[in-house]
């Protein structure tokens, strides 16, 4: 497993997607994401895998963004609501999982509880040195 210092830069970028726009996550807490790693493929020149945790405490939320990549997600504890543009809330529990194409509106990205953390995984599949998120639409 490497770790890469873009990592930081990515959770870095998504902290900013959140706390840059966004009604829903206006006043909500931010949440805290923690590269785990990220893996040239080289089957896949120019492609990278990216892996993240993201923790949300209670009530949190994050803003209106966008990956240029898709995106799988793992919820491990807690409950979560996600969203894309076009698309239905829905609220995922332990052990579900949800996934987002490259060019999808993440509209909706928070912790379904004001009292308990919710926490999930994050895969990802990106072109090599972009940012993994991308504020607004």
């Amino acid at each position: 497993m490497r770790i890469h210092h873009s990592l930081s830069l990515a959770a870095l970028l998504w902290s900013g997607a959140v706390a840059a726009q966004g009604q829903q996550a206006h006043d909500a807490p931010h949440p805290i994401v923690t590269p785990v790693m990220t893996q040239a493929l080289p089957d896949y020149p120019g492609k990278e895998a990216l892996v993240l945790t993201v923790n949300y405490p209670p009530g949190g939320a994050s803003a209106l963004h966008h990956h240029d990549a898709n995106a799988f997600v793992y919820v491990l504890e807690g409950s979560v609501v996600m969203a894309v543009k076009g698309g239905k809330e829905v609220t995922l529990t332990p052990g579900q999982s949800w996934s987002e194409k490259p060019g999808d509106v993440h509209t909706v990205s928070r912790n379904a509880s004001q009292t308990k953390p919710a926490k999930f995984v994050v895969f990802m599949l990106k072109d090599a040195g972009k940012p993994a998120v991308i504020p607004g639409p």
